[in-house]
């Protein structure tokens, strides 16, 4: 029962890093991440493609082998989170609750991107 329900979770959450991609402030990585664990424990094919994809692979190799993202990677991820995220923050309008837990989000997640080891 264990290993349906990961490769449900598998291919639910690699849609959702793939939507990530086109879609602002929906996290990609995080999300091939979790899919490459889960594939890990329920297909050796899923995770061997995705391992292996032109794109995704290299990140994910890092991540899986040593826990490590590559600088350029924080970078852009730190240029791309904050420019995306600016907008709605300062032009939209809805309630300081929301935005307050937006920025605590936004914070919480360069933080551990940037707590990561780097690739050497």
């Amino acid at each position: 029962m264990k290993r349906p329900l990961l490769l449900v979770l598998g291919w639910s959450t690699l849609i959702c890093g793939v939507i990530g991609v086109f879609v602002p402030l929906l996290p990609t990585t995080p999300f091939l991440i979790l899919s490459a664990a889960c594939f890990s424990k329920s297909s050796k094919v899923m995770h061997d493609w995705l391992i292996t994809h032109s794109i995704f692979g290299p990140i994910l190799s890092d991540w899986e082998q040593n826990g490590t993202i590559a600088l350029n990677i924080k970078i852009i991820a730190t240029i791309l989170i904050i420019g995306l995220a600016s907008y709605p923050l300062l032009v939209m309008t809805f309630s300081l609750i929301l935005k307050t837990v937006a920025i605590i989000s936004i914070i919480s997640v360069l933080g551990f991107i940037w707590t990561r080891p780097s690739k050497k």
